[in-house]
């Protein structure tokens, strides 16, 4: 069975919620980036405007703008019904209110909206899903994966967490996944049988906190990094 529009929810963040989860400076936004399980964030066109070497890669990309659109009208209220629901499970801080993350979250996909047709045909956009990226080795500089890698921990096993992160440090020599919870708020359970195996193998790993809280606990992100020699043998 194909990837099913009519089973997902597109929710984009935007390009300063991108920079605030991975701590991004400009030293990192000068290097070759791969962004994956972006959806419709707006990262990778405000990035691009900006000089930046960006490729994006979603299942969510093999559908044109219009259908993307369309799927996104239909299911905003009930994300924003869930929030409301929802809302003291968040930090109302950065984003002020409701309201305002809306607009937010709005704002960045009709960039990314704006954006999508041309990107990809230059190849920006891509569709693929983890755990088997269509790159070579070592293409990346930095692989970043938003609200999909341990937030979903209830649906994706310990194992596919780990091949998904062998498959991400293939192509890239650096990758920081972020938020470390799942929906529900709690610690992912596969977090500590993902990181302790990827250290056996030889990779450097960092949880570090960044400035960017929204969900509720949400303030870590995770940092494995490859040896100088391009493997996982740390020099």
């Amino acid at each position: 069975m194909g990837f099913a529009l009519d089973k997902v929810v597109p929710w984009g963040r935007s390009y300063d919620e991108y920079l605030a989860m991975f701590a991004l400076t400009e030293v990192d936004l000068g290097l070759s980036i791969l962004g994956c399980g972006d959806g419709p964030s707006g990262f990778n066109a405000e990035l691009t405007k900006r000089g930046g070497r960006i490729v994006s890669v979603d299942p969510l990309y093999v559908f044109d703008a219009l259908q993307i659109n369309k799927r996104i009208l239909e299911t905003c209220e009930t994300v924003m019904l869930q929030i409301r629901k929802n809302r003291n499970d968040y930090i109302w801080n950065a984003i002020s209110s409701i309201d305002e993350l809306e607009r937010i979250r709005m704002s960045a996909m009709d960039t990314f909206l704006a954006d999508y047709e041309n990107g990809k045909n230059s190849q920006r956009y891509i569709d693929g899903e983890l755990p088997v990226l269509p790159f070579e080795n070592g293409k990346f500089d930095l692989a970043l994966s938003s609200h999909f890698l341990f937030l979903y921990s209830m649906h994706l096993s310990a194992e596919f967490h780990l091949q998904a992160l062998q498959e991400m440090l293939r192509v890239a020599r650096e990758v920081r996944i972020f938020p470390l919870l799942t929906l529900d708020g709690a610690h992912s359970p596969h977090l500590d049988f993902v990181t302790e195996s990827l250290a056996n193998q030889g990779y450097h790993i960092e949880i570090k906190p960044v400035l960017y809280e929204f969900q509720r606990g949400g303030n870590e992100m995770l940092i494995i990094q490859s040896g100088c020699d391009g493997g996982g043998n740390l020099n």
